[in-house]
């Protein structure tokens, strides 16, 4: 593979990670797991963002493809959201990566008091 062509592909690679590992996207990935939500539901039931960070967050989603905006001609505007099938197969993985850390939360936790009690200086 020609250099060039691998480092740009190893920045596509890092811009996508960035993406699904900023501290929103995953969370908005996850509440639309269960088909079409407005806005305000998808506001109120993720804690702590706010409306201008959710904004950002779904067109950032909606422009990788992974989140679909449908506004619907009626008065107030209304505007739902839903993952599109490739944002279903991030779902998935996320899921695979949820599954790991829930089984593995144990050791890690272990892991880490017996890395924090051996590096604890006098």
């Amino acid at each position: 593979m020609d250099l060039s062509v691998h480092d740009e592909l190893t920045c596509q690679v890092r811009d996508v990670l960035d993406r699904v590992g900023d501290k929103w996207s995953l969370n908005v990935v996850y509440e639309l797991r269960d088909g079409s939500r407005r806005f305000t539901d998808l506001k109120r039931s993720i804690e702590g963002i706010s409306q201008r960070m959710l904004t950002v967050t779904l067109r950032n989603l909606e422009r990788d493809g992974l989140v679909e905006r449908t506004v619907h001609a009626v008065v107030p505007p209304r505007v739902d959201y839903e993952l599109t099938t490739m944002g279903q197969t991030l779902l998935k993985t996320a899921w695979e990566l949820i599954d790991w850390a829930e089984a593995h939360a144990a050791d890690i936790a272990h892991a880490r008091a017996h890395y924090d009690r051996s590096t604890v200086t006098p």
